[in-house]
Protein backbone atom coordinates (compact mmCIF):
# COMPACT_ATOMS: atom_id res chain seq x y z
CA UNK A 1 0.00 0.00 0.00
CA UNK A 2 1.73 2.82 -1.03
CA UNK A 3 1.85 5.94 2.44
CA UNK A 4 -0.61 7.79 2.56
CA UNK A 5 1.94 10.92 2.39
CA UNK A 6 3.95 9.67 -0.70
CA UNK A 7 0.74 9.29 -2.43
CA UNK A 8 -0.57 12.87 -1.18
CA UNK A 9 2.85 14.73 -2.18
CA UNK A 10 2.96 13.12 -5.34
CA UNK A 11 -0.66 13.57 -6.77
CA UNK A 12 -0.26 17.22 -5.61
CA UNK A 13 2.61 17.28 -8.05
CA UNK A 14 0.83 16.54 -10.58
CA UNK A 15 -1.00 19.81 -10.64
CA UNK A 16 0.67 21.97 -12.59
CA UNK A 17 0.95 19.16 -15.36
CA UNK A 18 -2.72 19.05 -14.70
CA UNK A 19 -2.58 23.09 -15.28
CA UNK A 20 -0.62 23.14 -18.45
CA UNK A 21 -2.74 20.42 -20.10
CA UNK A 22 -5.97 22.46 -19.47
CA UNK A 23 -4.51 25.18 -20.39
CA UNK A 24 -4.02 23.40 -23.92
CA UNK A 25 -6.79 22.65 -24.56
CA UNK A 26 -8.66 25.60 -23.12
CA UNK A 27 -7.03 28.54 -24.43
CA UNK A 28 -9.14 30.92 -22.45
CA UNK A 29 -7.81 29.75 -19.65
CA UNK A 30 -4.28 29.89 -20.86
CA UNK A 31 -4.81 32.96 -21.85
CA UNK A 32 -6.04 34.45 -18.59
CA UNK A 33 -3.26 32.48 -16.45
CA UNK A 34 -0.49 34.78 -18.61
CA UNK A 35 -2.74 37.99 -18.21
CA UNK A 36 -2.35 37.59 -14.38
CA UNK A 37 0.66 35.70 -13.93
CA UNK A 38 3.07 36.41 -17.19
CA UNK A 39 4.22 34.46 -19.95
CA UNK A 40 6.26 32.23 -17.60
CA UNK A 41 2.80 30.51 -16.85
CA UNK A 42 1.68 29.90 -19.97
CA UNK A 43 0.36 26.24 -20.49
CA UNK A 44 3.21 25.02 -23.06
CA UNK A 45 5.84 26.82 -20.57
CA UNK A 46 4.45 25.16 -17.64
CA UNK A 47 4.84 21.62 -19.08
CA UNK A 48 8.38 21.92 -20.08
CA UNK A 49 9.65 23.86 -17.36
CA UNK A 50 7.58 21.94 -14.66
CA UNK A 51 8.56 18.93 -16.38
CA UNK A 52 12.26 20.06 -16.24
CA UNK A 53 12.28 20.82 -12.85
CA UNK A 54 10.52 17.46 -11.60
CA UNK A 55 13.13 15.62 -14.04
CA UNK A 56 15.94 16.48 -12.05
CA UNK A 57 14.31 15.79 -9.14
CA UNK A 58 13.86 12.33 -9.85
CA UNK A 59 17.51 11.79 -10.75
CA UNK A 60 18.13 12.92 -6.90
CA UNK A 61 15.21 10.68 -5.80
CA UNK A 62 16.76 7.67 -7.62
CA UNK A 63 20.20 8.49 -6.46
CA UNK A 64 19.03 8.20 -2.66
CA UNK A 65 17.99 4.88 -3.80
CA UNK A 66 21.36 4.22 -5.25
CA UNK A 67 23.72 2.88 -1.56
CA UNK A 68 22.97 -1.30 -1.64
CA UNK A 69 23.38 -3.82 -4.89
CA UNK A 70 24.61 -2.79 -7.76
CA UNK A 71 25.22 0.79 -6.57
CA UNK A 72 27.44 2.01 -9.55
CA UNK A 73 25.00 1.08 -11.92
CA UNK A 74 22.86 2.71 -9.89
CA UNK A 75 24.34 5.75 -9.64
CA UNK A 76 25.19 6.18 -12.99
CA UNK A 77 21.61 5.65 -13.88
CA UNK A 78 20.30 7.95 -11.34
CA UNK A 79 22.02 10.73 -13.01
CA UNK A 80 20.75 9.94 -16.67
CA UNK A 81 17.09 12.29 -15.46
CA UNK A 82 19.03 15.28 -14.95
CA UNK A 83 21.54 14.68 -17.95
CA UNK A 84 18.71 14.29 -20.39
CA UNK A 85 16.76 17.08 -19.01
CA UNK A 86 19.71 19.20 -19.70
CA UNK A 87 20.94 18.11 -22.73
CA UNK A 88 17.40 17.61 -25.13
CA UNK A 89 15.27 20.07 -23.81
CA UNK A 90 15.23 22.84 -25.90
CA UNK A 91 14.28 24.02 -29.16
CA UNK A 92 11.12 25.32 -29.30
CA UNK A 93 7.91 24.15 -27.89
CA UNK A 94 6.81 20.95 -29.48
CA UNK A 95 10.37 19.77 -29.44
CA UNK A 96 10.89 20.28 -25.94
CA UNK A 97 7.81 18.90 -24.88
CA UNK A 98 8.36 15.56 -26.51
CA UNK A 99 12.25 15.34 -24.90
CA UNK A 100 10.19 15.75 -21.49
CA UNK A 101 7.56 12.95 -22.29
CA UNK A 102 10.40 10.91 -23.50
CA UNK A 103 12.45 11.64 -20.14
CA UNK A 104 9.66 10.59 -17.71
CA UNK A 105 9.38 7.42 -19.68
CA UNK A 106 12.91 6.65 -19.43
CA UNK A 107 13.11 7.44 -15.58
CA UNK A 108 10.25 4.96 -15.34
CA UNK A 109 12.49 2.50 -16.85
CA UNK A 110 15.33 3.45 -14.15
CA UNK A 111 12.38 2.84 -11.96
CA UNK A 112 11.29 -0.33 -12.96
CA UNK A 113 15.38 -1.45 -12.45
CA UNK A 114 15.47 -0.07 -9.19
CA UNK A 115 12.58 -2.06 -8.00
CA UNK A 116 14.28 -5.03 -9.44
CA UNK A 117 17.24 -4.43 -7.51
CA UNK A 118 15.24 -3.90 -4.64
CA UNK A 119 16.48 -0.26 -3.79
CA UNK A 120 12.99 0.73 -3.96
CA UNK A 121 10.27 0.70 -1.09
CA UNK A 122 7.85 -2.17 -2.44
CA UNK A 123 5.02 0.80 -3.32
CA UNK A 124 6.97 2.13 -5.59
CA UNK A 125 6.25 1.37 -8.55
CA UNK A 126 2.90 1.17 -8.20
CA UNK A 127 2.97 5.19 -7.32
CA UNK A 128 5.49 5.88 -10.03
CA UNK A 129 3.13 3.84 -12.93
CA UNK A 130 0.25 6.22 -11.55
CA UNK A 131 1.94 9.17 -11.88
CA UNK A 132 3.98 8.53 -15.07
CA UNK A 133 0.79 7.68 -16.89
CA UNK A 134 -0.93 11.19 -15.72
CA UNK A 135 2.06 12.84 -16.64
CA UNK A 136 2.74 11.62 -20.29
CA UNK A 137 -1.01 12.17 -20.65
CA UNK A 138 -0.59 16.03 -19.95
CA UNK A 139 2.85 16.00 -21.98
CA UNK A 140 0.80 14.32 -24.78
CA UNK A 141 -1.60 16.77 -24.93
CA UNK A 142 0.81 19.28 -24.74
CA UNK A 143 2.42 17.72 -28.08
CA UNK A 144 -0.69 17.47 -29.91
CA UNK A 145 -3.40 20.18 -28.64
Amino acid sequence: MIPRSALTLGLAGLLPFLWGALGMLVPAIDEQTTALLGQRFGASYILISYGTVILCFMSGVLWGFATKTNAAIAYALSTLPALWAFFTIGGGGTRATIAVLIGFLLVFACDVQFARWNLTPPWWLKLRALLTVIVCGCLLIGIFA
